[in-house]
């Protein structure tokens, strides 16, 4: 466990880089073969804004991620955090740093942008595209980017997580994400046993659903355990979900990266006026 931790904290931006863009070639390719649903989409074309958004995602983090290696330093310097109240076997302290990192770091911070309105406004960037895939899984106004970083600095502040947990937390948080975004087709049953311990395509897929309730619902990132126990899990029959958000369902402006780059703006500008 140790060597394992020792390569997630010596990991470089390129090995990063490299599970980004593996993962998203690799559920890609599965959506091709056993679709979730049919799209009827160009999946280039669509994918275009995504990945612009994606660049963006990548260009804050990478700006900001010498704060992540400061808060991670100064929390083990200082021993500060829930990792460092009692001596726990590696192992154990891997595994509860990765569910405070995903409680804090993503449940949280994806709760609150639904609840308070003008940070929807921000996080609406992300539920109005209409064909959701894997490509979905980045498709993050970059305010938002810098409100999940925000969110993950607190959860570094509150576990005490040595950096390489960080990482090991923020790789498994790219897989995961880009896996119950994507548009694959898994067995009902395994999904459901999945959805017990991760979030799974099909309870994820809840979330994406037009109109609410469903919309507030399944906030979880790897652990599908927040949505369980803080009572905002909920279930739709995938027939009939569907996808985007019943105030911006235009698919023309929802695809164009000006117009989703400029949306929580207008959104802010109307909400005051």
């Amino acid at each position: 466990m140790e060597d394992l931790l020792m390569l997630f904290e010596n990991i470089s931006s390129l090995n990063r880089a490299i599970i980004l863009i593996a993962g998203i070639t690799f559920f890609w390719f599965i959506e091709g073969v056993v679709p979730f649903k049919y799209l009827n989409y160009k999946k280039w074309r669509h994918s275009i804004p995504n990945f612009l958004l994606t660049l963006t995602t990548i260009v804050v983090n990478f700006l900001l991620a010498y704060m992540l290696v400061f808060a991670s330093d100064w929390t083990n310097q200082n021993s500060f955090g829930v990792l460092h109240l009692i001596s726990l076997p590696t192992l154990i302290s891997i595994i509860l740093g990765i569910l405070i990192l995903d409680l804090v770091g993503a449940y949280l911070p994806h709760f609150v942008q639904h609840k308070v309105k003008l940070l929807w406004y921000i996080h609406i960037v992300h539920h109005t595209d209409n064909k959701v895939d894997t490509t979905t899984a980045n498709r993050h106004h970059p305010l938002e980017s810098v409100i999940r970083f925000s969110f993950t600095l607190l959860a570094i502040f509150i576990s005490g997580a040595p950096i390489g947990i960080v990482l090991m937390y923020q790789s498994l948080s790219v897989i995961a994400s880009q896996f119950n975004h994507a548009n694959i087709q898994i067995s009902d049953k395994i999904d459901k046993l999945l959805s017990y311990v991760i979030v799974s395509p099909n309870m994820h897929k809840v979330h994406h659903h037009f109109e609410l309730p469903y919309t507030d619902s399944n906030y979880g990132n790897i652990f599908s355990i927040w949505d369980r126990i803080f009572g905002t899990y909920m279930e739709l029959n995938k027939s009939k979900i569907i996808y985007g958000v019943d105030t911006d369902m235009n698919e023309t402006q929802n695809s164009k990266f000006m117009s989703l780059i400029e949306r929580p703006f207008k959104k802010w500008y109307n909400y005051f006026n």
